[in-house]
């Protein structure tokens, strides 16, 4: 496995305009990274036009090439279901616009999300499934003629339990589609990440690596998220967290994914610090594995 490291782990710097899209590439450079993921441009470009996202992604694409860094995903939200017929086509020409920013980015891979709740008219993940599926095997299809493939990632609350992941991706059933496991996320859904992640890690085709302090929902904790469930989630530093991260690595090699392990930090702490110290706790996982 490859460590990278995701564009949305330096939110913190980007978002008080210390760093963009370009100058964060020789930071990645500088902290040893081959290669790094993107989270949507229209995080950091709001308002801006597709040909001038277009134009910005070819700008990144070649100041990575200088660089030598590998953009190895291009991360987008998405919301596959949708009870207007109008809506739905919009959201699916939108996400094609983004396939063609990925295209302009070098990647291989793009991750876009499923849902983030419950349609009113069919108010189970099962009801929306059909339409979900038939989405994203349109998206996919659209993708691989531009030589993408596109995956969902566990996130989101609706579309996050390891169950609900594997019977999206049956459903789908298209050879260009794949998972994004987030060996963190599944406690966002009060769930075991070891076997979570042994049971979708056959189909995963890019990972994520991430750490969550996870606290019981019986004592209030106002400052942290609630997980589905209503217990309390953190993000930290990987290793010093309560995901078994180096159980959930081996889980990935015995199901033979050998991509990238891109690092999501979402903790509190200053990032530049606490990206560098999950890069360092990561290696020695892997070495171990």
């Amino acid at each position: 496995m490859i460590v990278s490291v995701s564009s949305y782990s330096f939110q913190q710097v980007l978002n008080k305009g210390e760093l963009n899209c370009l100058t964060l590439i020789d930071k990645v450079k500088e902290m040893g990274f081959t290669a790094m993921e993107y989270t949507d441009f229209n995080l950091y470009n709001m308002e801006k036009s597709l040909e001038e996202n277009l134009s910005y992604a070819r700008e990144v694409k070649k100041k990575a090439d200088e660089q030598g860094i590998t953009i190895c995903s291009y991360t987008i939200g998405a919301t596959m279901y949708h009870d207007e017929p109008k809506e739905r086509e919009k959201e699916i020409n939108r996400v094609k616009e983004q396939v063609l920013v990925a295209e302009s980015l070098g990647t291989k891979v793009m991750r876009h999300d499923v849902c983030n709740g419950l349609s009113e008219i069919n108010n189970s993940f099962d009801l929306m499934l059909p339409q979900m599926a038939q989405n994203i095997r349109e998206i996919t299809e659209y993708a691989m003629a531009r030589g993408i493939k596109t995956c969902s990632e566990n996130h989101g609350f609706i579309s996050q339990d390891s169950d609900r992941m594997e019977r999206l991706y049956n459903y789908v059933n298209h050879r260009n589609y794949g998972l994004l496991v987030d060996i963190g996320n599944f406690l966002c859904v009060d769930e075991n990440p070891l076997t979570a992640v042994s049971r979708v890690a056959p189909y995963a085709i890019h990972a994520h690596a991430k750490d969550m302090l996870f606290f019981d929902g019986t004592v209030p904790r106002f400052s942290m998220a609630a997980t589905r469930g209503g217990n309390y989630f953190k993000g930290t530093v990987i290793g010093e967290g309560n995901v078994p991260v180096l159980a959930c690595l081996r889980a990935l090699k015995k199901a033979k994914y050998d991509g990238f392990l891109s690092i999501e930090y979402e903790g509190a702490e200053d990032c530049i610090s606490s990206i560098a110290v999950s890069k360092e706790n990561l290696e020695k996982y892997l070495k171990l594995i």
